[in-house]
């Protein structure tokens, strides 16, 4: 890591302001050369954390622009490392001329992650909070956002330092007693030890049990409209969204293949599929699209159920009612409340626990069908907020732990000898060891920084 490295950390397009970063043991050096503070004095003899006006100079020596610069001093950075960022204009023209400075000088374009990945390799972030850092970046959702910023802030290392810690100390009374069986220790209590294991395996178990919500967060709910031609699908797509996606005819079969868009809705992001009408027809594409509705409704986490509520049921609305028997969940959406209604809802509440009315065409009943899509997949952060673990690396990590505290608790129940319970005990610590990053091999951590963007 002697190098020294440099990056737009702010995205391509044009902006207010573009910030170029860059961190290394040359980067006060690098920068003194190219930045000209205007109080007159070197770069190098600034405070740290505070921004300093002056003009970003090129390697011909002239202005490529006024801005501010500010310079954090190892080992109180990011990285962990000296570091530098200009605060530019945000034109990309000016924004790669300054980059291109900063390399004329001695620095090289970063790789993607690489300043995360210094910060981690630095010990400035263990590797969780590292995790949470790309997982801050793609949220696309409050409540994704507020998990990922708690587990930067160490919401998760914290549970896990506190399960390692303790198993350290259960580790190292056994030690104690097997290498130094003369000498007046403690006795072992068991009761003591098993409340530990015990706490610790209900503490992992809870974060396993969060992947699932913790997917939701990161990915979204996959959802299928689907239901007979002329519902109002497509309809109620374009009022998710905001906008005409959809085309929106009365001729039926107007939708023949499937659409998909995102969409927050109570909350909750939402990957929509718009399908085929469900109906009966030998318009041979037409029926290709009905085949991947009906796909789309057993692939689905959710499926919302489009029926016309100004027109009785029809056989073409029991097909719907067929479609919705292998969803894993559902909710009835009886679109253009705003007519007179001639729906009979009977046979509609015997097949869906929850029933929405709306009006697409004017985008009443959003509110409620919102809120029932956060009833099933909204709910609240489990006890502390930041709980949720999003990726598979972590949970198959803890669930090794888990394991090994649960071979160690059984082992102390059945009273075999301490050796047994010492050995599944660490195993837990090593995998916990894997979680943080303490043991984690290289090539874990090269595909975990994969992820990210560069200047990040």
């Amino acid at each position: 890591m002697s190098e020294t490295i440099a990056a737009i950390s702010t995205g391509g397009a044009k902006s207010a302001i573009g910030v170029i970063r860059m961190s290394g043991a040359d980067a006060i050096d690098i920068a003194d050369r190219v930045f000209r503070p205007l109080n007159g004095k070197p770069f190098k003899e600034a405070e740290s954390r505070r921004l300093i006006l002056g003009e970003l100079l090129g390697a011909d020596g002239c202005v490529i622009d006024r801005c501010l610069a500010a310079l954090s001093r190892a080992p109180r950075s990011y990285t962990g490392e000296d570091t530098v960022e200009f605060h530019c204009h945000g034109s990309p023209a000016v924004l790669a001329a300054g980059l291109s400075s900063l390399f004329g000088a001695g620095a090289r374009q970063a790789l993607a992650g690489e300043f995360t990945k210094r910060a981690f390799l630095n010990g400035r972030l263990d590797l969780t909070q590292a995790e949470a850092v790309i997982d801050l970046i793609d949220s696309e959702t409050e409540l994704a956002a507020k998990n990922a910023a708690m587990q930067l802030g160490g919401s998760v290392s914290q549970k896990a330092l506190r399960i390692y810690d303790a198993l350290t100390d259960i580790s190292a009374h056994f030690h104690a007693i097997l290498d130094y069986p003369d000498e007046e220790l403690e006795p072992f209590e068991k009761a003591g030890f098993e409340k530990t294991l015990k706490n610790a395996a209900e503490d992992l178990e809870k974060l396993i049990k969060s992947l699932e919500r913790g997917k939701i967060l990161r990915e979204g709910v996959k959802c299928a409209i689907i239901g007979r031609p002329n519902a109002g699908k497509s309809s109620l797509l374009n009022a998710l969204l905001g906008y005409e996606r959809a085309i929106v005819t009365e001729i039926p079969g107007t939708t023949r293949d499937t659409i998909e868009e995102k969409v927050i809705l109570g909350g909750v992001l939402l990957r929509i599929s718009d399908t085929a009408g469900l109906r009966r027809s030998d318009d041979r594409v037409e029926r290709i699209g009905i085949e991947r509705a009906m796909e789309a409704a057993r692939s689905s986490e959710l499926v919302l159920a489009v029926f016309d509520g100004s027109d009785e049921m029809t056989e073409e609305d029991k097909e719907t009612l067929l479609a919705v028997r292998e969803a894993r969940r559902s909710i009835a959406v009886i679109n253009k409340s705003d007519l007179i209604q001639k729906i009979d809802l009977s046979e509609i509440r015997r097949s869906f626990e929850t029933v929405c009315f709306v009006s697409a065409i004017d985008s009443t009943g959003l509110d409620r069908l919102g809120a029932s899509i956060k009833e099933l997949f909204g709910g609240e952060t489990p006890d502390s907020a930041g709980e949720i673990i999003t990726s598979a690396r972590q949970a198959e990590v803890i669930s090794r732990a888990y394991s090994s505290i649960l071979s160690s608790l059984e082992a102390l129940r059945a009273g075999v000898t301490p050796d047994a319970v010492l050995s599944e005990a660490e195993s837990a610590m090593s995998a916990l060891g894997e979680l943080l990053g303490r043991t984690v091999r290289s090539d874990v951590t090269d595909r975990i920084f994969s992820r990210f963007c560069v200047g990040k």
